[in-house]
Protein backbone atom coordinates (compact mmCIF):
# COMPACT_ATOMS: atom_id res chain seq x y z
CA UNK A 1 0.00 0.00 0.00
CA UNK A 2 0.78 3.44 -0.39
CA UNK A 3 -0.43 6.83 0.36
CA UNK A 4 -0.42 9.63 -2.16
CA UNK A 5 -1.18 13.20 -1.76
CA UNK A 6 -2.60 15.44 -4.74
CA UNK A 7 -2.62 19.20 -5.09
CA UNK A 8 -5.58 19.91 -6.78
CA UNK A 9 -5.43 23.24 -9.18
CA UNK A 10 -7.81 26.11 -9.62
CA UNK A 11 -10.28 24.51 -6.81
CA UNK A 12 -11.35 25.15 -3.52
CA UNK A 13 -9.64 22.06 -2.05
CA UNK A 14 -6.29 22.18 -0.96
CA UNK A 15 -4.50 18.34 -0.60
CA UNK A 16 -6.16 15.37 -1.52
CA UNK A 17 -4.55 12.22 0.52
CA UNK A 18 -5.25 8.82 -0.77
CA UNK A 19 -3.75 5.14 0.91
CA UNK A 20 -3.67 3.11 -2.15
CA UNK A 21 -2.97 -0.67 -2.79
CA UNK A 22 -0.51 -2.09 -5.02
CA UNK A 23 -3.45 -3.38 -7.51
CA UNK A 24 -5.40 0.43 -7.91
CA UNK A 25 -7.57 -0.27 -5.20
CA UNK A 26 -8.47 3.23 -3.41
CA UNK A 27 -8.59 2.04 0.67
CA UNK A 28 -9.57 5.35 1.71
CA UNK A 29 -9.09 9.09 0.75
CA UNK A 30 -9.53 12.48 2.42
CA UNK A 31 -9.60 15.78 1.19
CA UNK A 32 -8.43 19.54 2.67
CA UNK A 33 -10.40 22.33 2.48
CA UNK A 34 -13.31 22.53 -0.28
CA UNK A 35 -16.87 21.93 0.33
CA UNK A 36 -16.71 19.06 3.23
CA UNK A 37 -19.83 17.21 3.02
CA UNK A 38 -19.81 16.83 -0.44
CA UNK A 39 -16.19 15.79 -0.74
CA UNK A 40 -16.79 13.94 2.54
CA UNK A 41 -19.50 11.80 0.29
CA UNK A 42 -17.30 11.47 -2.68
CA UNK A 43 -14.15 10.08 -0.78
CA UNK A 44 -16.70 7.51 0.98
CA UNK A 45 -18.13 6.15 -2.66
CA UNK A 46 -14.37 5.90 -3.92
CA UNK A 47 -13.11 3.75 -1.33
CA UNK A 48 -12.57 0.14 -2.53
CA UNK A 49 -12.73 1.19 -6.34
CA UNK A 50 -9.75 0.97 -8.39
CA UNK A 51 -7.92 4.46 -10.01
CA UNK A 52 -9.42 3.64 -13.30
CA UNK A 53 -12.66 3.40 -12.35
CA UNK A 54 -12.40 6.07 -10.74
CA UNK A 55 -10.88 8.47 -13.36
CA UNK A 56 -13.33 7.37 -15.81
CA UNK A 57 -16.19 8.43 -13.55
CA UNK A 58 -14.74 11.57 -12.29
CA UNK A 59 -12.71 13.56 -14.94
CA UNK A 60 -14.36 16.27 -16.82
CA UNK A 61 -16.73 17.29 -14.14
CA UNK A 62 -16.94 20.73 -14.27
CA UNK A 63 -17.81 23.37 -11.07
CA UNK A 64 -18.88 27.12 -11.28
CA UNK A 65 -17.10 27.36 -8.37
CA UNK A 66 -13.49 26.56 -9.61
CA UNK A 67 -11.05 29.21 -10.59
CA UNK A 68 -11.81 28.50 -14.25
CA UNK A 69 -14.61 27.19 -14.35
CA UNK A 70 -13.39 24.14 -16.49
CA UNK A 71 -12.48 21.93 -13.60
CA UNK A 72 -13.67 20.77 -10.08
CA UNK A 73 -12.41 18.68 -6.87
CA UNK A 74 -13.55 15.45 -8.75
CA UNK A 75 -12.04 16.17 -12.20
CA UNK A 76 -8.60 17.87 -10.51
CA UNK A 77 -8.65 14.08 -7.80
CA UNK A 78 -9.30 12.03 -11.73
CA UNK A 79 -6.44 14.69 -12.86
CA UNK A 80 -4.14 13.51 -9.54
CA UNK A 81 -5.01 9.82 -10.35
CA UNK A 82 -3.99 9.74 -13.93
CA UNK A 83 -0.69 11.24 -13.07
CA UNK A 84 0.28 8.69 -10.28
Amino acid sequence: MKTVSIKPQNVCSREMILNIEDDGTIIDAKVIGGCMGNLQGLCKLIEGMKAEQVIAKLEGIKCRGSRTGQTSCPDQLAQGLKNL
